[in-house]
Formats: structure tokens, sequence, C-alpha cells
């Protein structure tokens, strides 16, 4: 922008912040120069003098507010706000669900109120982290949008965590094995998803399309649904992997209401591991995610890249795969 103005950087910097001894000319020259290159104006000062908001924003782009309290969501925001406590960074929590508030925000973060921020949640075709990438602001995701995502994330073996699970179930004797997966606009459900079918397919058994069911969300009212409509359409069924711990408990409640006794008659495996609202009875066996090491994770990786960029540095964009583990419990 200097460059274009034919100034100093100094003098850019001085405009920006309406400092008094520039010339009326001068400050014409680098006003336009800003209006021509699309900077806003916080961001540019804040670049030019080397500071910084200290601050970074954790979105989440669910569209219901109200998932914010799910088990997840909190579990991942304690361990955010943990990883931050020796730092002088603030968090700041927020929703951005339409194409108007993706637009508002990509501007507030834009103005240098944030100096990065952290992504929960995307489905597949959603277009912030590539705006936000555009717009220079460094960003990670928790998750992946695909298998061949473009932005820096961490994320957990989902499919070999699913895969694990249910050939746990399969070497248990269960042959009869229903899925409940979240919304497959979600890789994350994808992987899930896909490590379920491969565990049955190693296994030789068939995989049949009336054993899975699809939700909306990954809550306890939607593995409560799809329990119900599993065991309606096959009364055999001998074993359920939930993709979440919260859709698991869910199971149990419709497994506990169709008289069926867990796991004598149908082992119950979830997803997550975090502490429920509610204990699940029996105690819920799951596939760990180990989410205390993913928020240090991704906040170890915005903050290199918020030095980076004030560097001026090539950002390299980073893919971290974390392990996850069968923790075994009474429900399988």
């Amino acid at each position: 922008m200097a460059a274009r103005a034919g100034v100093g950087r100094g003098t850019v910097s001085r405009v920006i912040n309406n400092a008094v001894g520039v010339r009326d000319s001068t400050r014409r020259a680098v006003q336009q120069a800003i209006a021509e290159l699309g900077y806003v104006p916080n961001l540019a000062a804040r670049s030019l003098a080397g500071h910084r908001a200290d601050a970074i924003a954790l979105v989440m782009t669910e569209p219901d507010w109200r998932l914010f309290g799910e088990p997840f969501f909190t579990e991942i925001v304690h361990a955010v706000g943990d990883a931050l406590t020796d730092t002088p960074v603030q968090l700041l929590l927020t929703l951005v669900r339409t194409d108007t508030e993706r637009r508002r925000f990509v501007e507030y973060a834009r103005g240098g109120r944030v100096d990065g921020v952290l992504l929960m949640s995307v489905h597949a075709e959603d277009p912030l982290p590539d705006m936000l990438a555009k717009a220079g602001l460094p960003t990670v995701m928790l998750g992946r949008r695909s298998g061949d995502e473009g932005v820096t994330y961490v994320d957990a073996d989902n499919a070999g965590g699913a895969r694990g699970a249910v050939t746990h179930l399969l070497n248990g004797g269960r042959s009869t094995i229903g899925a409940i997966s979240g919304p497959l606009d979600m890789y994350v459900a994808q992987c899930r998803l896909r490590g379920y079918r491969e565990a049955l397919e190693l296994a030789g058994v068939e995989v049949r399309s009336s054993l899975v069911v699809e939700c909306a969300d990954f809550t306890e009212e939607s593995g409560l649904r799809a329990a119900t409509d599993l065991i309606a359409r096959n009364p055999e069924l001998d074993a359920v992997f939930a993709a979440s711990d919260t859709m698991a408990a869910g199971a149990l409640h419709a497994l506990r209401a169709a008289g069926r006794r867990v796991p004598q008659d149908v082992a119950v495996i979830g997803f997550d591991d975090f502490q429920p609202a509610r204990p699940t009875d029996p105690p819920l066996t799951t596939v760990r995610q180990p989410l205390e090491e993913i928020g240090r994770t991704m906040v170890r990786l915005l903050l290199e890249e918020m030095e980076d960029s004030l560097e001026d540095s090539p950002v390299a964009w980073r893919h971290v795969i974390l392990r996850t583990e069968l923790i075994l419990r009474d429900s399988a």
C-alpha cells in the first residue's frame, strides 16, 4: 500500500491513525490507495505498527444456538480456554449461521478486533473458512470439510475409532449392528460411518441400509428417535454404534422403553467420552477423542500462524490427526 501511494510505511501509519503533520495531498493519496486495495484501516494500522488485538474468536457455524449447550461444545470451549490461560489472549465466542452473518463476521475480524479464528462444526459447503483465508486471517478448524481440506485443521481419527468400536462388537459375538450417524454433510459423520462399514466389510458381514439411520445433528433426541427406528425395522438388533455419546444416551432410553436390556440384549457404544450431563445407565463404552489435546493443538497452531502473519512469513497449511481410544465400560 505504501508503494501504491508513493510514500513510506510510516506515512501510511500516520494517515491511518489520523496523525497531524501529513500534507493534504499525501493524505489523499494514501486514502485512495486504501480504497483501491480494499484495506480495512484498523487491520492495516495494527500490521504496520506490530500491534495485536490479543483476542481470538471461537466460531460455531451450527444454525441452532442451543447446540452451544451440548457437552461436546462445552468441552472444547473449556479446552481452548485452558490452553489460553498462560497467554494474554482473550477468547470471544460467536455464532455464525447465515451468509449475512458470515460477511459481517469477516469484516469484523478484518477490522483488527481479533488476531485469529478457531472454527468448529463446519459443514461441507460452508464458505467461511475460505473467506477467512482470502482475507488473510489466521484460521484453524476443528475437523475438516472434506478429505482434501485446504485450511489448517486439527481432527481425531474418526474412521479408525469407529472401525475399532464396531470390530469390538463383532468380536463379542454381535452380528446385527445398527449405526446412528450424524449429518452426512459433515465430514466427521462421513468418517465415523465409513469406519462402521469398513469393520463390517473386513469381517465379511453384509452392510445393510436398514441398519443405518442418519440424523440431523448429534443430540440425545436424535439418538432416541434413530434407535426407536432401528428397533422397529430390525427386531433382531443386538448392538448399536452411535456417532456421539449424546446420541448413545438417547439410544439407551429407546432400548429401555422397548424392553431391551443393555448389554445383555443390545450392546451400545458411543463416541467422544466426555462427562455427560446425566450419568448413563449402564456406564457407556465409548471411543475417546482427546478433546483437551485437540483444544491445545488448535490454540498452538493458531498462535503460530498469528506470529507468522505478523512477520509476513508464508503460512503453510497444517493438518493434524490425533489418535482415539476405545474405553470399555458396562454398555458393551
